[in-house]
């Protein structure tokens, strides 16, 4: 046996092994919140306001994509990812902490170059395969 080899197995064997059946669990009870809260706003937008269903859903995608650059703006947001994992990550709160970090990470750099640059880097992704997915599914949905 080589030498890399050896290590790796010496590695392996004092490694905590990952929790993934709890990391799951918690992803997805955290993430059905996030849902079930926008459903209510949803509802609740509907209900109190008389919104039709699509302003309904915007007005809940626009408070949680507020909610989630609040928690970004003031650094809470990358504990609750770190909490929650893949359940933070709901399409709209993820991008909108992907797009609010960029920003307030890069605002040093000046509106321009650093703030509306690396906004559209970090939501461009984002953008650019929704469109192509939107596309894909469009040709074959009848």
């Amino acid at each position: 046996m080589g030498l890399r080899t050896d290590y790796l197995r010496e590695v392996k064997a004092f490694q905590p092994s990952p929790p993934y059946a709890a990391n799951a669990v918690k992803a997805f009870l955290v993430g059905g919140a996030l849902c079930a809260l926008a459903q209510w706003l949803v509802d609740w937008y509907g209900g109190t306001f008389a919104a039709s269903p699509l302003e309904a859903h915007l007005w809940a995608s626009m408070v949680m994509a507020g909610l989630a650059i609040v928690l970004t703006a003031v650094g809470k947001y990358d504990d609750f990812s770190q909490f929650a994992g893949a359940g933070a990550t709901m399409l709209i709160t993820g991008l909108a902490n992907a797009i609010a970090s960029a920003a307030i990470e890069h605002r040093s750099e000046g509106w321009t170059a650093g703030v509306a640059g690396q906004m559209l880097k970090a939501g461009g992704a984002a953008v650019i395969y929704g469109l192509i997915a939107a596309y894909v599914l469009g040709l074959v949905w009848p």
